[in-house]
């Protein structure tokens, strides 16, 4: 067993999987993953992959019954690109595979210490007052939204097993996919493109970097008093017209910004932030990097 013990993580083969699998690593633990397929794992000496299907019921609790020594869990697997037009395959991933993980974990004759389940800010929706709060009224406004809500509602009667409920705000960093806004940006300043379509420029969003997430979450699962729903966010509203602005500057290359009324989402949002104070009072200051730390190391990395 490793110096620090084992984390099983869903959704190891991820974005934020990945940068999880690494940061464990260098801390000393030892991670199982979790995986629909072994080919979405990326070969890591520090891991080991298990394929499973978090919607097979069965098969989740012959998996997880047969793992040894598992001191926490990091629930990550779900689907979470809030644009997604598989709404049935939204439902179902974020809630019931969730639920099958959760009873299996519950069946075993030995424990984990504690489980971390990533549910959203989206569950939120368009707050009535700023900065948002743990305790501001839950007001979802999309599917996305709605299934996390609907997952922290089942989650709500386990009460056999020490759970966290994180919910994070938007996040970012080397390797996320373009369909999400800010890679897709980074990466049209890699290109030197001359334009680029992008929705309202105006929407303000609490960014943070994934590599500080990640730290987030590892000391909320350490700390023997996190329990209960954190926010984990950088506490200030970024817009995407501030991010181009930024990537004008790392790259020293401007383009052309057209916006595409196609790119604007209906019931879009235009200004969301939290607060991380509550998380900060149990694990202290968790942030590292600012938005122009994370767009520099974007930037410049050999592939995004």
């Amino acid at each position: 067993m490793s110096r620090k013990g084992v984390i099983l993580v869903t959704g190891a083969g991820g974005f934020t999987g990945l940068h999880v699998r690494r940061r464990a690593k260098e801390l000393g633990y030892q991670c199982i993953g979790l995986a629909h397929s072994a080919d979405e794992f990326p070969p890591d000496e520090g891991s080991t992959v298990v394929q499973v299907d978090l919607l097979d019921r069965s098969e989740v609790f012959r998996v997880v019954s047969g793992l040894d020594h598992i001191e926490y869990v990091l629930h990550l697997a779900a689907v979470s690109f809030v644009a997604s037009d598989d709404i049935p395959s939204m439902y179902s991933t974020n809630i019931i595979g969730t639920l099958n993980l959760i009873d299996a974990l519950s069946a075993r004759s030995q424990r984990p210490k504690k489980v971390l389940i990533a549910s959203s800010a989206n569950v939120y929706g368009e707050a009535r007052s700023l900065p948002i709060t743990e305790d501001t009224p839950i007001n979802p406004v999309n599917d996305y939204g709605v299934s996390k809500v609907s997952m922290e509602a089942m989650l709500a009667i386990k009460s056999n097993i020490p759970l966290v409920i994180a919910r994070p705000f938007n996040y970012t960093g080397r390797g996320q996919n373009e369909r999400f806004l800010i890679p897709k940006i980074v990466q049209a300043f890699r290109e030197g493109r001359d334009e680029l379509e992008l929705g309202n420029l105006d929407v303000a969003r609490d960014f943070s970097d994934v590599r500080d997430l990640v730290r987030a979450y590892l000391l909320l699962l350490e700390h023997p008093g996190a329990l209960g729903v954190f926010n984990i966010c950088s506490g200030s509203p970024t817009t995407l017209g501030a991010i181009v602005d930024a990537m004008n500057n790392i790259s020293g290359h401007s383009l052309e910004i057209r916006v595409n009324p196609k790119f604007v989402r209906e019931n879009e949002i235009k200004v969301i932030y939290g607060t991380p104070e509550k998380l900060e009072n149990v694990i202290g200051d968790f942030r590292a990097y600012s938005i122009d730390d994370t767009l520099q190391w974007m930037y410049t990395s050999e592939q995004n």
